[in-house]
């Protein structure tokens, strides 16, 4: 395949020889990498690039004989995976030729850094194939021409010293335009008028390197160097060959990968076993700690850190002296799940609710969503959201219609969901309101009561509302509901009704007044209001007052008797009439004689409204109206957004203000300013009439604000609101890679990536749109932007050929579209349905009585399949067991298992006659019941042998072990003689002589112990004995070694400490000798041996393979000896443990026991 090349290498930059790729990237075929596996070309394995210049890596892939598509990886390292790093630096192509079915794969690194170099893996994956190819990147300093002369370049840099800081740039330009003139520059030798000489071949740049620094200078003055400050910079510069580190035997891996809070251990090896290292991270040197540990084992040096958090996301080194090696830790954060779903409400108005979950982590962010709405707890005063560690609640304090819906908790890793429904609460009427008959001048009351005490109402007088005053009162006390009329009067007469607040209800009641005749007819004039209509009115009667001024009106009334004045403010024919009575405050009425004075102190705009002036005594009345208009400044204009914007421009539309203060707005005036900034800059100084305006120029790339100001005849409202920043920018470049991902018979999904430039003004969106095939009308597939990079359209004709294109939409607008190469037949594709049964549920699925069983189980196929669970060949009884099917997989839930829930469950996916099957063996556990016939078989010496039967429950596992306790009859204290003894039998041994014991028996299986015990029904009594009957038993205790309980063949896995053991007796008490392959096990460290009352045990800790073979043990005292041995297989970690009668678990330690000590 071609050598990476630099995609735009510059004039004379000759980092890339003429003989290693030419211009039509031929490479040359003795450089080619071996093709094996599925590659057809893998990149080369060394590659030298130069810092700042492209470079590009191709893969090819021939996926004639895959069953479905490769998926390729690029990494770093062993383990980073550089998908995560596409960008600007890193770009990533996949191309497909259908005609040769090759997948070609690029990767592309923009700009090449120092930081790039290292090892490099393509791994390329299909279904149960695999294939990767290594190469390395090293980067090197860019090469300038004349760089063989750059010493010359400092002997006369006086000439340019005011450049000194720049002297890299002089010097290589001056180098570059000198050319042949380089020797007329030394004037020491045309002041000395000398012939010139040639100089011998020193290297100035080596003195330097071996010098010590006290004699740079000397160096300057004999070779000429003037510039000996730049020259040393450059020095440091130089690019140094790489040399082979004489400290390090291994380095540090170029990186790591590790999970958050897991833990990782940095390894390198050394060529002395005693020197000392020291461990920076970023520079800065590491302590030993409990989070950092450091060792040393030989020429092993290694760096554990633990609990990996985000901050440990470092550079790290390891120093010896001045040799070094850096490696790179990179801290792989896992994703949040929800332990505990939300649960749905059923509520009625007014309730509280919580929707309340629980996530694996204290203090993740967790989203909350009402329908496809985020709720906030700025925005959103309604919700409140509570943290309690790992709960977090969503709290609704009381509930209305409008909160009926679907609402979400999205983690990073999780989402969950639960649904509220509101019912409106029913209202029950307690006390109904009674007539009444009462005489003027009295009291009128009307009450009720009604079930709910936050229940608001209205009170009606003939359909009119009825209004406080000073004489009506109406009060909300609980449940009640009060109506008081003072002084009644004759037109206080009529039908009163109460009406709840949102209910279809009403209470009605009558009102009757029982008049009282008085004959008495005083001398009346009628009364007369003498309104002057000169002044501030604009009318006769309209009153115009500036919002903050005082409005004082004087009205002359005349009439005998002295008439009552009430001033009142409303509509009468609306019924929304206020009377106004206050002789103090800021609106008031100021009686005098003959004169009544109506006075409003800071007009405000509430004010404005028709002002009725009604006089009354008995000979009549007179009434006059006034309309008191408030002017103001504007309220500020509203939605002030950017609709477009340009390179250096943009277009502000707004909507008028709502209230335009009572006077005509005459324009606007706008202002701008820069995002994060305080200070603002006027656009315009003449009032600007229309709401759309062009703000020009702006600075592209660089964030701005606008608000409006509105101008009226009064003056300048207050601002709007600021716009959203944005940007003066061009639109996006097209979508790429845009294909076809999947086609039914309705829908079709798109897939595409982000556009290649998209600019500093972002990306909102994309729009979908399609069009029939010869059409020409596009037509859009979605209301709103679409946020992700693929998309359904549905409701499309079966069979017909259809066009699709995408568009990037961001501030500037659309970009251009991204079109399907060609049409799309809208017609399902049929696929064979598969069920993808996880790993864990390929062997016996074991849980407890009582525990939760959740079962997710993926499937495939084409259309939509049919799943049905049957249990040991029958259906699943809905009652017992929940399913629920998708699209993609069936999930089994039972909410408490019980052990009728046992056995073996099928998921049959059929999809017309064609179906498959996956079969789950469920086993629900619990713990057993006690053994039986716990009995003592025989007494001797300090020992007695016990033996029982297994229990008849063994709840539904196998049973794992027994504990065996031990009480004497006097004290009845419970002791433990062995836990976790697998055979029904067992020896006691080291009882007490003159005590009589009781023994009792546990069973245990994975559930643990059983709950109650089985008790001997016989006592174990150890008798004394004299010392004559004891030296008779010694001569019948005498016998050669015997093995009662032979060794037993093993196989174990390798790294996992085990035991072997086996039960001798004999008397005298035999010596024991451990053997391997016939040879003596010594005192190796490895090997514990152990003798606990006859039982002999030898521990291996941790074998390998090499620890396997035949394990011998030797029992020989003076009357004889004895042999027993087994064979001992340690197997491999990669080896997978098939299932026998016996399981092992893992990193268990396994001793086979039999204890039969007779005579020991």
């Amino acid at each position: 395949m071609p050598e990476p090349v630099p995609a735009a290498k510059p004039e004379g930059d000759d980092a890339f020889p003429a003989d290693e790729a030419d211009s039509d990237g031929d490479w040359d075929e003795s450089q080619s990498t071996e093709l094996t596996g599925l590659f057809v070309e893998k990149p080369p394995e060394s590659v030298v690039a130069v810092a700042g210049t492209d470079v590009t890596f191709i893969a090819k892939v021939d996926s004639s004989t895959l069953t479905r598509k490769p998926t390729m990886k690029w990494l770093k390292g062993k383990w980073l995976d550089l998908g995560s790093k596409a960008g600007k630096h890193m770009q990533f192509k996949e191309t497909y030729d259908r005609n040769t079915k090759i997948y070609t794969y690029e990767m592309k690194i923009i700009k090449v850094v120092p930081g790039d170099a290292g090892g490099y893996r393509c791994e390329v994956t299909a279904k149960d194939k695999c294939d990767s190819s290594t190469f390395e990147i090293t980067v090197e300093a860019a090469q300038h021409e004349g760089q063989e002369d750059i010493l010359s370049a400092f002997k006369r840099v006086n000439l340019i010293s005011c450049h000194i800081r720049r002297y890299e740039l002089v010097c290589f330009n001056t180098l570059r335009d000198a050319g042949e003139d380089e020797g007329d520059l030394d004037f020491s030798a045309l002041l000395k008028k000398k012939p010139e000489k040639e100089e011998p071949a020193i290297d100035v740049w080596e003195l330097l390197k071996n010098a010590h620094p006290s004699e740079y200078e000397k160096i300057a003055f004999e070779y000429g160097i003037t510039d000996l400050r730049g020259m040393l910079k450059r020095l440091k510069k130089m690019k140094v060959e790489p040399k082979h580190s004489e400290a390090f035997l291994k380095k540090l891996e170029s990186c790591y990968s590790v999970e958050k809070g897991k833990k990782i251990v940095l390894r390198c090896e050394v060529v002395d076993p005693d020197v000392q290292v020291k461990w920076l991270k970023n520079g800065q040197e590491i302590k030993p700690s409990a989070k950092y540990v450091m060792e040393a084992n030989g020429n092993v040096r290694t760096l554990t850190i633990n609990k990996a958090t985000l901050a440990d996301d470092a550079a790290y080194e390891c120093v010896i002296g001045e040799d070094k090696c850096f490696t790179e830790v990179f801290v792989k954060e896992p994703p949040v799940t929800i332990t505990k779903l939300m649960d749905d409400y059923h509520v009625v108005v007014g309730e509280r609710v919580e929707f309340e979950i629980e996530v694996s982590e204290e203090g993740a962010h967790v989203m909350w969503f009402f329908e496809d709405q985020e709720l906030h707890k700025d925005k959103d005063t309604k919700f409140r959201f509570k943290k309690d560690g790992k709960k977090h609640t969503l709290i609704i304090q009381e509930a209305t219609l409008d909160d009926i819906g679907m609402y979400h908790a999205w983690t990073n890793g999780g989402h969950t969901k639960g649904e509220l429904e509101v019912e409106e609460k029913q209202l029950e009427v307690l006390q109904d309101i009674a007539d009444l008959t009462v005489r003027a001048t009295e009291q009128a009351l009307f009450k009720c009561e009604v079930s709910d005490d936050k229940v608001t109402g209205k009170w009606y007088k003939d359909g009119v509302e009825v209004l406080p005053n000073s004489r009506i009162k109406m009060t909300h006390i609980g449940r009640f509901h009060r109506l008081i009329i003072e002084d009644v009067k004759p037109e206080d007469a009529g039908d009163y009704t109460f009406v709840p607040d949102g209910y279809a209800l009403s209470l009605s009641a009558k009102l009757n007044f029982l008049e009282i005749k008085i004959d008495y007819v005083p001398r009346q004039d009628p009364p007369k209001i003498h309104l002057d209509t000169t002044g501030n009115m604009v009318s006769q009667n309209t009153i115009i007052v500036v919002a903050g001024n005082k409005l004082r009106l004087d009205v002359e009334i005349t009439g005998e008797p002295a008439p009552t004045v009430v001033w009142s403010k409303g509509d009468q024919v609306r019924g929304l009439i206020c009377v106004i009575t206050n002789a103090e405050g800021r609106v008031r009425v100021e009686a005098r004689k003959d004169l009544s004075c109506f006075v409003i102190e800071g007009a405000e705009r509430d004010d404005e409204g028709n002002y009725t002036i009604c006089v009354t005594n008995p000979a009549g009345e007179d009434k006059a109206m006034l309309f008191v208009k408030i002017v103001d400044v504007p309220d500020p204009p509203e939605h002030v957004k950017c609709t477009s914007v340009g390179e250096d421009s943009a277009t502000i539309t707004w909507e008028p203000p709502k209230f335009d203060g009572g006077a005509l707005i005459k324009g606007y005036l706008m202002e701008r300013k820069k995002k994060g900034s305080s200070r603002w800059t006027k656009l315009n100084f003449d009032v600007y009439e229309s709401t759309t305006y062009e703000a020009k120029r702006m600075i592209e790339g660089i964030f701005y604000e606008m608000r409006v100001f509105a101008v009226n005849s009064i003056g300048l409202s207050q601002p709007s609101l600021n716009s959203k920043p944005f940007m003066p920018i061009a639109p996006t470049s097209e979508p790429t890679r845009l294909t076809v991902h999947d086609v039914t018979d309705s829908t079709c999904t798109l897939k595409w990536l982000a556009p290649e430039k998209i600019g500093a003004g972002g990306l909102d969106g994309y729009i979908i749109e399609y069009c029939k095939e010869g059409a020409t009308e596009w037509v859009v597939a979605n209301q709103d932007l679409c946020e992700k990079q693929g998309y359904v359209v549905r409701g499309l004709p079966v069979g017909e050929k259809i066009n699709f294109r995408v568009v990037a939409v961001n501030i500037a607008g659309r970009s251009p579209p991204a079109i399907l190469s060609q049409p799309v037949t809208i017609r399902e594709i049929m696929e064979y349905p598969k069920i993808r049964l996880p790993r864990d549920l390929r062997t016996k699925y074991i849980r407890k009585v009582g525990e939760k069983v959740n079962l997710t189980i993926p499937f495939q196929g084409k259309p939509r399949p049919v799943a049905t669970w049957y249990k040991d060949g029958q259906p699943i009884d809905p009652k017992m067991v929940n399913v629920r099917n998708s699209n993609v997989d069936s999930i089994l839930f039972i909410r408490s298992a019980e052990r009728e829930h046992t056995g073996k469950y099928e998921l049959v996916l059929q999809i017309e006659n064609m179906e498959d099957r996956a079969t789950i063996d469920i086993r629900i556990v619990e713990k057993p019941g006690p053994p039986l016939k716990v009995r003592v078989t025989d007494v001797w010496g300090f020992n007695a042998a016990l033996e029982w039967d297994p229990p008849r429950d063994d709840g539904n596992c196998e049973i794992t072990g027994y504990t065996i306790q031990k009480a004497d009859l006097k004290t009845k204290d419970w002791f433990t003689v062995y836990e976790h003894n697998r055979r029904p039998n067992c020896t006691a041994s080291d009882l007490i002589m003159g005590n009589e014991y009781m023994f009792r028996v546990y069973s245990e299986n994975l559930c643990g112990l059983s709950e109650e015990p089985c008790h001997s029904k016989n006592t174990a009594v150890i008798a004394k004995t004299g010392v004559t009957v004891c030296l008779r038993v010694y001569k019948d205790m005498c016998c050669v070694p015997k093995f009662t309980q032979p060794l037993v063949d093993r196989s174990v896995v390798a790294g996992y400490s085990t035991a072997i053991s086996c039960a001798v007796r004999g008397f005298p008490k035999p010596k024991i000798i451990w053997m391997k392959n016939k040879m003596i096990i010594g005192e190796d460290p490895k090997f514990l041996m152990q003798n606990n009352q006859g039982v002999l045990t030898l521990n291996i800790r941790k074998p390998s393979t090499f620890d396997g073979g035949k394990y011998s043990c030797l029992a020989v005292n003076e009357l004889g000896q004895d042999e027993v041995e087994c064979k001992l297989d340690v197997r491999g970690k990669d080896r997978k443990e098939r299932g026998t009668s016996g399981k092992v678990h893992l990193g268990s330690s396994i001793s086979l026991v039999v204890l039969n000590t007779d005579d020991y």
